[in-house]
């Protein structure tokens, strides 16, 4: 007896870090407004090195103590104005893989932690809104982990969705762990907001470009979804 599966394969792509190339954009912005709550700027590799989520105990982390909630408010509001000042730039080459796939009938979506409204402004401002089945950002405070929104977007993607044929490319271990916790095929770029050596802790492939984590999670998702007699 053969199991044919029907649901259709499918692209989740992270943005920040991963189709937002914008690791330099975070560190800028952060170092912007880190000397309002007495902290030293910090260089890329720093920030690839200890970025986390929830955010606000990476800043922990870079002070040394605990930020106040007011603190923790104010400078999440003019760390996102900073960012919001900086142009946004995708990844070299994402637009034509993303059309590329879309025209081998591959579905894809995009899911962040950023906030919904601001990532939707940025998403269309670079013109691949239209290429994206769903784009969801966060509602609402930080969490600690995506896995609750990943689970939540591919519901709202349809009931054919199997997660066992979804490829999740991001660039954080947390991306790994979400896609783990919803049975999806994680695959992780290298170039991203968490070093390569952070990434190897999260025991699913690493990769330096969003064209071989492609190839690399279709290709997994193919074998681990054969039928089988």
């Amino acid at each position: 007896m053969t199991h044919r599966i029907t649901s259709p394969v499918r692209v989740v792509w992270d943005w920040n870090g991963t189709v937002r190339d914008d690791v330099a954009d975070h560190v800028a912005a952060l170092n912007a407004t880190l000397p309002a709550l007495g902290g030293r700027p910090v260089t890329i590799k720093d920030y690839r090195a200890e970025h986390r989520v929830p955010i606000r105990a990476f800043y922990d982390e870079l002070l040394g103590r605990t930020i106040t909630d007011a603190e923790w408010q104010s400078n999440d509001t003019a760390f996102l104005a900073a960012l919001d000042a900086r142009p946004v730039r995708l990844r070299s080459g994402v637009r034509q893989l993303m059309m590329h796939l879309r025209a081998r009938g591959i579905g894809q979506s995009l899911l962040s932690l950023a906030p919904h409204d601001r990532l939707q402004r940025e998403v269309h401002r670079v013109g691949i809104g239209a290429l994206m089945d769903r784009v969801d950002g966060r509602h609402g405070p930080s969490v600690t982990s995506k896995a609750p929104a990943l689970a939540a977007h591919l519901r709202a993607l349809g009931p054919d969705i199997d997660p066992a044929r979804v490829v999740v490319i991001g660039d954080s271990c947390d991306d790994a762990v979400a896609a783990r916790a919803v049975g999806a095929f994680p695959v992780l770029h290298t170039g991203g907001l968490h070093s390569a050596q952070r990434l190897a802790t999260a025991d699913a492939p690493l990769v330096d470009t969003l064209a071989e984590a492609v190839e690399t999670g279709l290709a997994a998702v193919a074998a681990r979804t054969a039928d089988t007699p």
